[in-house]
């Protein structure tokens, strides 16, 4: 009995223990959740936006006019015998640089030399006779003057040496023709350039009225550029002109290399009604042959250098319904909204007429996800990057005017 009575008491406080931590846990719950409830209701400050910066710099800026243009070759000359005959020799290898005067070709020179030598040897024949005539005249002017022959045989004899003199004449124009003929049979190279296709092998026959010739030799230094730009551009760039020469920078198609470099020659006399465009020459020196007829090149053409222009990045530039404006980087890290003007876009590049300062940094990427008073985290690969270089390649179309 008494230990039936010990373990209904040891239960009671078993159960009595339980009872207690079950009513603490009660209480503990909903403070917890409340506490929960308070954390979620305290408003989470959002995270930064990463952005890439670029500081708006003062430097000098070439202003441009870019637009599509070809290479043209300042001369062709499409090289061809002046006499017929066999084709001797071909002194050239196709592609060769050659120089004003080099030979390119022998044609037969055998017939020409022979006309050569039949010409000097008629010549000697009539001077001789002319010699004769003239003694006889002197000897006919005495006798006349003694009464002791007719004045007809002196005019005679005068006429015979007249005859004899003109006959000699034309002994020597046959020889400077044979010996033009035989210099033509030297076919040489009428300027400096780069020899084309051959067109005729040697032992071939060819004649002074062949068309297609032998070869083509074009000269590449300098060249000329032909470009187009729009009409609206004309009074602009003749009152550049009327300063001073131009200066043409000749780019490849994408932009990223300079082929070379020349000046303005001149601006066609008149505008295709068709495109609204005129066309400008430019010669360019090539001495490294970088430029070769028929290439498409993006021609730039400098008006002026705007000396210490305020910069930006192109990209940075935004536009709004109250017209363009540009986010800007703070000294606390907070995005906020500029508006600017800008006075033209070169390239990649924008010239700020006003709205910036130098040194302030202006966001060139992400500015998508700015909000005006947003914290940003400026990116530090694009941050240290160095901003694009004025009169650097641009992107081919690129050219000049406010937006």
């Amino acid at each position: 009995m008494p230990r039936r009575v010990a373990w209904w008491g040891a239960a009671a406080g078993v159960a009595a223990v339980a009872l207690g931590l079950l009513w603490q846990a009660s209480r503990r719950a909903p403070a917890q959740g409340q506490a929960a409830a308070g954390e979620r209701g305290r408003p989470s400050q959002p995270p930064p936006v990463p952005v890439a910066v670029v500081p708006v710099a003062r430097r000098d800026v070439p202003v441009y006019l870019e637009g599509l243009g070809s290479v043209v070759a300042n001369r062709t000359v499409t090289v061809r015998s002046l006499v017929d005959g066999r084709l001797q020799e071909v002194r050239f290898q196709e592609g060769q640089r050659v120089h004003r005067g080099d030979v390119l070709a022998q044609v037969d020179p055998r017939p020409f030399q022979a006309q050569l030598d039949q010409a000097q040897g008629a010549l000697l024949r009539d001077q001789a006779q002319l010699r004769a005539a003239r003694i006889n005249v002197e000897r006919d002017q005495r006798l006349v003057a003694q009464s002791l022959i007719a004045q007809q045989q002196l005019d005679a004899d005068q006429a015979l040496a007249g005859q004899l003199e003109g006959s000699v004449r034309m002994d020597q124009a046959s020889i400077e023709t044979a010996r033009l003929s035989l210099d033509y049979a030297r076919i040489t190279a009428p300027v400096d350039g780069v020899t084309g296709i051959r067109a005729v092998d040697p032992g071939n026959v060819v004649h002074a009225t062949d068309t297609g010739g032998i070869v083509v030799v074009t000269q590449l230094d300098p060249v000329g550029v032909i470009f187009s730009l729009p009409q609206d551009d004309l009074a602009e760039i003749s009152e550049h002109l009327a300063r001073g020469r131009l200066a043409v920078d000749a780019w490849s198609r994408d932009g990223a290399t300079l082929l070379g470099q020349g000046t303005l020659e001149l601006i066609d006399n008149q505008i295709n009604q068709a495109t609204s465009t005129l066309r400008l020459k430019a010669i360019l020196p090539n001495p490294h042959h970088l430029l070769w007829p028929n290439q498409f090149v993006n021609a730039r053409l400098r008006l002026e250098t705007r000396q210490g222009a305020l910069v930006m990045p192109a990209a940075a530039v935004q536009r709004g319904p109250s017209g363009t404006f540009a986010w800007v980087v703070d000294a606390r890290g907070q995005a906020a909204q500029r508006p600017v003007r800008i006075d033209l876009t070169q390239g990649e590049e924008a010239l700020v007429a006003s709205g910036l300062s130098e040194g302030d940094r202006v966001v060139v990427e992400g500015q998508n996800q700015l909000r005006p008073g947003a914290r940003v985290a400026v990116r530090t690969d694009a941050a240290a990057s160095p901003p694009v270089v004025a009169g650097g390649p641009a992107a081919p179309g690129a050219g000049s005017g406010a937006p």
